[in-house]
């Protein structure tokens, strides 16, 4: 063969290569739909050593004692194309047999099932129909989001996940995000039987600068059949601060009321406010600080039958570990303590309840 021919044939092959692996990275890149998870490990040991090996009732997530469970696992796949998004998400692990307790069969490993049409060409316009996270507060079920390896109380005994549609808006700045929301209930999938009535939510965001982060969250509605309906109105306020390169602080609170019976004027109130501080060592090792109140003296919320309700104090540290970017290692040591004797230890009733945790979560 004619050496000028080999040669030009091999560059030849050479540059189809390199075209075809260019041609299959942009595609790659260009892919609409995405496969990602979540996997968390943990044991929890409560002095309390409750004889079911559940914790408090009020406690849903990281809830066993003594064992070696796991709280969420989520295999996702999320689809973003031109005007059309969609999420869908099954997951496994205390935290849904905890939450979705309630939700009828399938629909408990159901983490989120949503798709949404964007409804402007020139706005950052959406409308977005299924099951969701919360729109409420600063935390949510997947841990390593969060700066506290265990979730605040005002976290456990809000909603998590909600199902409806929702009308959203983000500004061309990306400083403010406003929405609307249509929903079943009281983090419900399916409506309670008997209940007749749709609830409302609103969402607002507002991020002046990459260092603050400002937040008005709310939920009107009734969870209970027709025949008890009670309007429940609720509310959830919180900023988040990164005070400077090692400092950082969420400052929140949850107020709600709940009609005493149906048409009444007069209202049970319940309230949590919470703080949390974090100090990032390094990049690759934290601690962070909280304290946080409960008081819900007539029980909506989290029912005690004791005659002061649920008015609960609580202090939790705990220490971060980043052992990949993608894996950290976290531990906390959290008590509890309570007005009444709401606990039990030694199957004696106490005002107290002290927990130590660890856990290894992983993303991909």
């Amino acid at each position: 063969m004619n050496t000028k021919i080999f040669h030009s044939t091999l560059i030849a092959l050479a540059s189809f290569g390199i075209q075809a692996q260019t041609e299959t990275n942009d595609a790659e890149k260009k892919s609409p739909l995405k496969i990602t998870g979540y996997l968390e490990t943990y044991y929890a040991y409560d002095l309390g050593a409750p004889e079911n090996n559940t914790r408090p009732g009020f406690i849903y997530s990281h809830n066993r004692h003594n064992e070696i469970n796991l709280n969420l696992g989520f295999i996702k796949a999320n689809y973003e194309k031109d005007n059309v998004r969609a999420n869908l998400a099954i997951m496994a692990g205390t935290y849904s047999n905890a939450n979705l307790a309630s939700e009828a069969g399938v629909l408990k490993n159901i983490y989120e099932a949503n798709a949404g049409v964007k409804l402007s060409q020139n706005h950052n316009l959406w409308i977005d129909a299924g099951i969701f996270g919360s729109h409420i507060g600063f935390e949510s079920a997947v841990g390593k989001d969060c700066w506290t390896l265990t979730r605040s109380i005002l976290a456990d005994n809000s909603p998590y996940y909600e199902s409806g549609a929702k009308l959203s808006y983000t500004s061309p700045s990306e400083k403010w995000f406003l929405s609307g929301l249509v929903l079943n209930g009281w983090q419900r999938i399916q409506r309670v039987d008997g209940n007749k009535s749709l609830a409302f939510g609103h969402q607002l965001t507002y991020k002046p600068n990459s260092r603050v982060t400002l937040n008005s969250s709310s939920f009107i509605g009734n969870d209970k059949p027709e025949s008890e309906k009670r309007m429940r109105y609720f509310h959830n306020l919180y900023g988040q601060f990164q005070l400077n390169s090692k400092w950082g602080l969420i400052a929140g609170i949850d107020t709600g009321a709940e009609q005493k019976e149906k048409h009444s004027n007069s209202y049970n109130l319940w309230y949590s406010p919470v703080m949390i501080l974090k100090y990032s060592a390094s990049d690759k090792i934290s601690l962070t600080a909280r304290g946080e109140y409960y008081s819900d003296k007539n029980g909506v919320i989290i029912s005690t039958n004791t005659p002061n309700g649920f008015q609960t104090f609580g202090y939790s540290v705990n220490l971060d570990y980043k052992i990949m970017d993608n894996v950290v290692w976290r531990v906390e040591a959290r008590n509890l303590n309570s007005k009444d004797a709401i606990f039990t230890r030694d199957a004696a009733s106490v005002t107290y309840n002290f927990v130590a945790v660890t856990a290894l979560a992983v993303s991909f």
